[in-house]
């Protein structure tokens, strides 16, 4: 059987296992380019504590938790304020909404059951499971990790919400000279494919290009030339999110998935 991947040319947004990814891309007879989009997370404690300590005093009408390490760092951080019992006491009393398996395990363990959750570990299912709700003056908690979900503030707010974000977890962008020799590549043509592995990676870019000015031109390169590869459904529906219209996705969310979907996307084109 041919290699799928003879000549082509495909950058990793990884930060992990990248010589991992890289060596699979070789045996398909490709070459990767490592430009790492991640960046850093941090634990925010000391930002968190204030918004800890409104939620605590003032109550909230819903809380919505989009991951399980995320929500579990919210009740250590809470435990260290010695607000714990009364941040479940008030979460207890709130309708509550729910993303990812791992947030609905934690919740479980509390008691608790949320009105809303997604199907697929999306944001945009967990939204269509919200929009039956009135948020109108609604006083509404948002459990993040490293990145705003955008989709999800927006469609609160325009349904009258009054938001407080909470990111236990905080993102730092990757180094710049990354992000820009990986963006002088593209705009040369030097890339066939950018392998994103997480949401946080597809951010970076099109931050970068936002600050530039030129996302419709980067949009244009992932709709004409340059094949974004998503990881899994989380990761592409951040590439939706930005605009990219043409993506490809493994059934498995696993990296080995995603350069074995790619090698036969070549074969087959």
């Amino acid at each position: 059987m041919s290699k799928g991947l003879t000549g082509k040319r495909i950058a990793i947004g990884a930060s992990r296992k990248t010589d991992e990814i890289s060596t699979l891309i070789e045996k398909q007879g490709g070459v990767p380019i490592v430009r790492s989009l991640q960046g850093t997370v941090f634990l925010a404690e000391k930002e968190v504590g204030p918004y800890l300590n409104k939620i605590v005093k003032e109550g909230t009408d819903w809380a919505i938790f989009t991951t399980g390490i995320g929500m579990d760092t919210l009740l250590d951080i809470a435990e260290k304020q010695g607000t714990k019992q009364q941040f479940i006491n008030i979460i207890q009393q709130a309708k509550i909404a729910s993303r990812g398996y791992k947030t609905l395990s934690t919740l479980k363990k509390l008691g608790i059951y949320p009105e809303a959750q997604d199907e697929d570990g999306t944001t945009r299912s967990l939204i269509r499971s919200l929009e039956k709700f009135d948020f109108t003056g609604k006083r509404v908690m948002v459990q993040l990790h490293g990145e705003k979900a955008p989709s999800l503030i927006k469609f609160l707010e325009e349904k009258g919400a009054d938001v407080t974000l909470i990111l236990p977890y905080q993102h730092i962008p990757p180094a710049t000279e990354t992000v820009a020799t990986l963006w002088e590549e593209l705009l040369e043509k030097k890339l066939d494919v950018i392998c994103f592995t997480t949401a946080i990676q597809v951010r970076s870019l099109f931050n970068f290009a936002r600050e530039k000015n030129c996302v419709d031109s980067l949009l244009t390169s992932f709709n004409k030339h340059l094949l974004a590869v998503a990881v899994g459904k989380v990761t592409a529906e951040a590439l939706r999110e930005e605009g990219v219209e043409k993506m490809l996705v493994p059934e498995h969310e696993r990296m080995g998935a995603m350069i074995m979907e790619l090698s036969r996307y070549y074969r087959n084109h």
